[in-house]
């Protein structure tokens, strides 16, 4: 290799590692949506959609709920979910007049929310005012959209159920059964997992097989309480109750392995009035699989659950937990609340904020690259913060009255509150700011760092919060 090629090679860039993407699920429910059919009740569906270069890209669109204003979806959302980047998602409610894979250009508009993924991955249960168009609100309608984190987990398991002899709800003809299955949380919600479709005049119905993940199923855990609830379809809305059973994971894997996976579907007012009542019908579990692993029919995948949901980590710091198969640091998870500080470098070195070489220069146009770094990275950090302060700080600078030089002082010249609203606060702040200033040094930026290091770990202490440190750095 020739002395050229090797320094072609020496300066050809490395290659930036593609940024980490975490598995989130969304699960959505209404509340109060607008009647728009004037004999029933609205058909609601929910279309999701993402901001992709400057415009809305369709994503994903729920399983129509018939005759609901209060509709729960089992449809899950499953997105790739990016820390580093802001993500628009937008949410359609509609009243759909047809099948739900013909399109929504008919369909009556009830309503939308728009808001990021890191907002719904940070509050972890997110409930917003639908709007109709031009921002008028649409009634009392809300809309929930819940997020769970699944990057640890990348099984599923299929399911199929059938029923026998369920009781006859209707005078004319059979009932139209369907079962919705259940997950019982640890404060004892429920929360639905999947919806089947109504089988029509049938008392011995066999619903399509379904498949779900390990986390939406059980959170996977084997022993988690389960609910399976069968009702006769009622097309106002009005479902008439058949029965019920509860069971778990755990039970249905060895039940299914023992051929002996079938349960009573009790209705409890039956119960206490029929004197010889044994049950609505029978509900039987027709077949269990694992999407990733084929023999998990044949019998229990207790070692494959626990697998799967834990995943391959790398090794963890002392004190910090392994992250499945990836060595990056990560974003906060669902529910995280992330106390945020920026620290500002005025030291000289930047350059007179009068030449247009200086990193702080003013620029009547357009926002200079500090500016540019702190909305950059602050719009996407403040979504991980429930109110949304930015305690912000320079070093390096002489500062007013006596304009001694300071390596800790807050850049609205409040000590007994530096904290700014917004990232827009702190832009607000650092214009302010930057003409009351004499750029000095050197750059010393511990006594920050230790400022900042003694209020995380009061933080820390308490359990109230993450740490976000925000370092537009100089040319140091």
């Amino acid at each position: 290799m020739s002395a050229g090629s090797e320094r072609r090679a020496a300066a050809a860039p490395r290659a930036v590692p593609a940024p980490r993407a975490s598995r989130v699920e969304l699960r959505l429910s209404c509340r109060h949506l607008l009647d728009r059919d004037p004999l029933t009740k609205s058909d609601p569906s929910v279309l999701l959609l993402l901001r992709s270069q400057n415009q809305w890209v369709q994503v994903d669109r729920t399983e129509v709920v018939r005759s609901s204003l209060h509709p729960v979806f089992s449809k899950v959302f499953t997105l790739d979910y990016y820390f580093e980047e802001v993500q628009k998602l937008r949410f359609e409610v509609y009243d759909t007049r047809g099948p739900s894979d013909l399109g929504y250009q008919d369909d009556d508009f009830l309503g939308g929310m728009e808001c990021t993924l890191g907002q719904i991955v940070a509050q972890k249960k997110v409930t917003r005012a639908l709007l109709l168009r031009f921002g008028r609100n649409a009634g009392k309608s809300t809309i929930t959209v819940t997020a769970e984190d699944i990057s640890g987990n990348n099984g599923y398991v299929e399911l199929s159920f059938r029923a026998r002899k369920l009781d006859d709800k209707d005078l004319f003809s059979k009932s139209d059964p369907f079962l919705e299955l259940y997950r019982v949380n640890d404060d004892g919600s429920e929360q639905l997992v999947y919806r089947t479709e109504v089988v029509k005049d049938n008392l011995s119905p066999v619903w399509e097989p379904f498949k779900v993940s390990l986390n939406n199923l059980c959170s996977c855990e084997e022993t988690r309480p389960l609910k399976c609830l069968v009702w006769d379809h009622d097309s106002r809305g009005k479902h008439d109750f058949i029965g019920e059973f509860s069971t778990t994971f755990e039970e249905m894997q060895k039940a299914f392995g023992e051929d002996q996976a079938q349960w009573d579907c009790v209705n409890a007012k039956y119960r206490q009035k029929k004197r010889n009542y044994k049950n609505s019908g029978v509900v039987i579990l027709a077949d269990l699989k694992g999407s990733l692993f084929p023999g998990l029919h044949h019998g229990r995948l207790s070692d494959s659950l626990h697998r799967e949901c834990t995943g391959p980590s790398t090794p963890a710091e002392p004190g910090r937990p392994a992250h499945p198969g990836c060595n990056l640091e990560p974003g906060p998870g669902p529910g995280a609340d992330v106390q945020k500080w920026v620290a500002i470098d005025f030291t000289a070195s930047n350059g007179d904020p009068r030449n247009s070489c200086s990193l702080h220069y003013i620029n009547p146009f357009q926002p200079n690259e500090y500016l540019q770094a702190l909305v950059a990275v602050g719009e996407i950090c403040q979504d991980y913060d429930s109110d949304k302060r930015f305690s912000a700080l320079g070093f390096g600078a002489r500062i007013p009255p006596k304009y001694e030089v300071s390596h800790d002082f807050a850049i609205n010249f409040n000590p007994e509150d530096d904290e700014c609203e917004g990232i827009q606060g702190v832009v607000e702040a650092y214009r302010n700011c930057l003409p009351r200033v004499q750029l000095y040094g050197p750059t010393n930026v511990a006594p920050v760092i230790s400022k900042v290091a003694r209020m995380a770990a009061a933080e820390e202490s308490t359990g109230e919060a993450s740490v976000a440190i925000l370092h537009p750095a100089g040319p140091d």
